[in-house]
């Protein structure tokens, strides 16, 4: 086992695209974690989604030895995390594991939204702050003016940043020695009781659960009893090992350091993120703090094509909440789409991750209904309900009003592109809190209702500011507003998957709206389709869908016009008995679709 003094746990935060993972390929080349044949880019970014989005999605941890230019060498644990909006908690969970954090600043871009969003969560858990300027090669980078903006907005100290390149390696050996010199070491007692944070856990179609821990103090072994404090289960370990980053068996971790273990864990229940491990033969007495659960922003239902599927879902589900404990989910049934889920996310782009890795890992075909957020509902009898599924919308006559949540969100962008978005957020009923300049940055603050981000603000702010703004949001508070439940009806019948809790005066737009997309998606039947939008019992849009019909005036040659009319107004009548009975099928894409709000 290595000694303390020479370990060094970091992470690397960024905002998105800033290079985190690309810096983390260099740390691993230059420290010969891999060879030149084993190399690809974003090695870390194993999942076939990460790459094909160019994204990274979970956080990935690899140990590295370092020979530093004092000649001792150093055990280096790197954990390369996210940097988009809707995965902080893995972020939050990656820094609680570490000592220090590299903060790695695009040389050209400056301080973005999302810099900040992680750089404030790295100082809640003190973490010491390495800056380091990337991208330093590129014609437009501007290092003098991004020290100086680091230093104020963000309020540390630039001057010995970094500058580097990690596209082309330049300056990375700096950055190892700033991590041996500038980095604390951790604490730990290897003869104390074993207390190790379980960091996160994943599914091995061979080895079972596999669980990614932080030894605080003590030494786990192979072949040790232990036991999860919180889900009391005990197991017997099996392998100890840690990723470089290829899987490499060990003896035993020591305090300080973070590696893998096995133990034939069946139960994906039983390993919990934020867990406290210990020896069953000579338990800790204090459980470790954990990590505060996420709490989901947007619920949407989770439902398989196939009603043969549902178990298969709810197994895959299980699975992945163990690699992804920010989703949850819970059973629901819907008239139209049968059995299904109830699902928790922390943003669309979260959403739509889980939703592909669910087709594609798991082999499903699934339907989305339209996302939604949490409602309070405050009864006239004074009793308050919380309303995840607006299908759930209790009788309007027992309502005495509805509370929607707020955000607070940050938004950053080139001064150019300031008054495009000021008009988007004074659209979507935002309140302005602040503005303030960085150099020629301008940092917005809104207050906006969650409602009206939840489907399409994002793309919007990234095309009106040409993709230059940065957007980061945390909730606020639960306020009164004019909400109203929004129906659609195909043929008459209420299609419940489509239904949506919408503000009053948005109403009309997003009805006819949805109309308009439904009338392409549905195909014609053999009998008209009237699609209507409706508040209560009032239809507020509508759109008809024509009829298929056979040209029964074809046989006609001349004579009377009442001939024509006499055929015309039986195929009419023929029409109407079978709209009575007929059925409309609405295809799957056009649930997706439809809910695909446009500008």
């Amino acid at each position: 086992m290595t000694s303390l003094k020479n370990i060094r746990n970091f992470s690397i935060v960024a905002h998105i695209d800033h290079g985190k993972s690309t810096l983390a390929d260099r740390l691993i080349q230059v420290t010969g974690g891999l060879s030149d044949r084993e190399m690809k880019e974003q090695v870390l970014d194993s999942m076939e989604l990460e790459r094909e989005r160019g994204i990274t999605i979970k956080a990935q941890t690899v140990r590295l030895e370092y020979k530093a230019q004092d000649g001792e060498t150093y055990i280096l644990n790197l954990i390369d995390t996210p940097g988009h909006v809707d995965f902080t908690y893995e972020v939050s969970r990656s820094l609680s594991a570490c000592e220090g954090a590299l903060l790695v600043v695009d040389a050209s871009q400056g301080v973005e939204a999302q810099t900040l969003a992680n750089v404030y969560q790295a100082i809640d858990v003190d973490l010491e702050i390495v800056p380091v300027l990337n991208k330093i090669d590129l014609p437009a980078a501007e290092p003098d003016r991004v020290k100086a903006q680091i230093e104020d907005v963000i309020g540390i100290d630039a001057t010995e940043a970094v500058e580097i390149s990690a596209k082309t390696g330049m300056g990375v050996p700096e950055v190892l020695e700033a991590i041996v010199t500038k980095l604390p070491a951790p604490d730990g007692d290897a003869d104390a009781a074993l207390k190790a944070l379980l960091v996160d856990s994943w599914y091995d179609p061979y080895l079972g659960v596999v669980v990614l821990v932080r030894i605080i103090d003590g030494v786990l072994k192979k072949g040790m009893r232990i036991r999860m404090m919180g889900a009391d289960a005990v197991y017997t370990v099996d392998q100890v090992g840690v990723s470089t980053p290829k899987k490499t068996p060990v003896d035993a971790l020591g305090p300080g350091e973070i590696g893998y273990l096995t133990a034939q864990i069946k139960e994906v229940a039983d390993t919990s993120v934020g867990d406290t491990i210990t020896d069953d033969r000579r338990p800790t007495t204090e459980p470790l703090p954990g990590f505060k659960p996420s709490v989901p922003v947007v619920f949407c239902g989770i439902f398989p094509v196939d009603a043969n599927d549902f178990e298969d879902l709810r197994a895959a589900m299980g699975k992945l909440r163990l690699n992804d404990a920010s989703f949850e989910f819970e059973m629901e049934t819907s008239a139209a789409l049968g059995f299904g889920f109830r699902c928790g996310f922390l943003g669309l782009l979260h959403l739509e991750i889980i939703r592909e890795r669910l087709e594609r890992e798991f082999n499903l075909d699934l339907i989305t209904t339209a996302p939604s957020v949490v409602y309070d509902i405050h009864l006239t009898d004074g009793s308050k309900i919380e309303l995840h599924n607006p299908a759930d919308l209790p009788d309007p006559v027992r309502i005495d009003h509805m509370e929607e949540p707020w955000i607070k969100a940050t938004i950053m962008a080139p001064d150019e592109y300031l008054g495009g978005i000021l008009k988007l957020c004074e659209e979507r009923r935002g309140v302005q809190q602040d503005l303030t300049y960085a150099g020629s940055r301008a940092m917005v603050v809104y207050e906006l209702p969650l409602n009206e981000v939840v489907f399409d603000f994002y793309d919007r702010l990234k095309s009106v500011s040409k993709g230059y703004a940065s957007f980061d949001y945390q909730i606020v508070e639960h306020r009164p507003g004019d909400l109203v439940k929004m129906q659609l009806l195909v043929n008459e019948e209420p299609v419940d998957a489509l239904s949506i809790i919408v503000h009053r005066e948005k109403a009309e737009a997003r009805g006819r709206s949805m109309c308009e997309k439904l009338k392409d998606l549905i195909p014609r039947h053999m009998f008209k389709i009237p699609i209507q939008a409706a508040i209560g019992g009032r239809v507020i849009a509508r759109e008809t869908i024509a009829a298929l019909r056979k040209d029964v005036t074809a046989k006609c040659y001349g004579g009377d016009a009442t001939r024509k009319r006499k055929l015309l107004e039986k195929q009419k009548a023929g029409k109407k008995k079978m709209r009575q009975f007929g059925r409309v099928e609405i295809p799957q894409e056009a649930f997706i679709k439809a809910l695909k709000i446009d500008g």
